[in-house]
């Protein structure tokens, strides 16, 4: 297969309703849950750590949370089929590509300065 053609067919299998995800972004992740029968939606808040990957199956985040002071991260394939939208909270400043180093840090050090403009 050539380089053109795979570029194609990536961008025809993109997800359009989906944001620009970069690190530093504080997002809301609504998945569907399936529990017997019922199916629900349930939502992961938190900032996204890193961003891997390009195209159809390979894009994925990290997101990351703490909760009763304990560190939750997921890693979520953007284009499944269970995300059902991510919607942007805030914009976090930052000078990384990976932001590994907020998993060391604790209370006001893991904040992330906000961007207005975005």
């Amino acid at each position: 297969m050539s380089l053109d053609l795979v570029k194609i067919v990536d961008e025809q299998n993109k997800r359009q309703d989906l944001p620009e995800l970069r690190p530093g972004l504080t997002v809301r992740v609504h998945f569907k849950v399936k529990e017997g029968q019922r199916e629900r939606t349930q939502i992961f808040e938190g900032t996204i750590i890193s961003v891997k990957g390009k195209g159809k199956n390979v894009k994925t985040i990290t997101v990351r949370r703490v909760s009763f002071n304990v560190g939750v991260e997921r890693i979520i394939p953007v284009n499944s089929k269970v995300i059902e939208k991510i919607e942007i909270v805030r914009a976090g400043k930052v000078r990384r590509a990976k932001l590994y180093y907020l998993r060391k840090t604790t209370s006001k050090k893991s904040k992330l300065k906000e961007i207005r403009s975005y």
